[in-house]
């Protein structure tokens, strides 16, 4: 069983394009009876928020972001955590706008308080 993701900080290895995540996004999950939330903010990101559902190894949820510029957005992602080989997790991602043309993938990896 893969661990819990209750109060873990997780940050994108990579940036993606102006106005999504980047290196400087910083998420924090939470998870209780099958149910995960997170916050973020970071980078081009002034608040963000993510609500879905985990079964397993696998996460599905919508997400809703403000960017500085003041462009709100929404969409539909589906993760994979897989566990790292030093014991960190990491979170397969793809993903889909909703509220405007785009889609992709990503990787986040968990953030260990030495690291932040």
């Amino acid at each position: 069983m893969v661990p819990s993701l209750e109060g873990l900080a997780f940050a994108p290895v990579a940036d993606q394009a102006p106005g999504q995540v980047g290196t400087g996004t910083r998420f924090t999950y939470h998870e209780q009876d099958g149910g995960i939330w997170a916050e973020y903010a970071g980078g081009d990101v002034v608040r963000g928020r993510l609500v879905g559902t985990r079964s397993g190894d696998r996460l599905d949820f919508r997400y809703v972001q403000l960017t500085h510029d003041g462009i709100t957005s929404s969409g539909h992602c589906e993760s994979r955590i897989v566990e790292l080989p030093d014991g960190r997790l990491r979170l397969e991602e793809s993903w889909q706008w909703e509220s405007r043309t785009g889609d992709g993938t990503s990787v986040v990896e968990e953030v260990t308080w030495h690291a932040r």
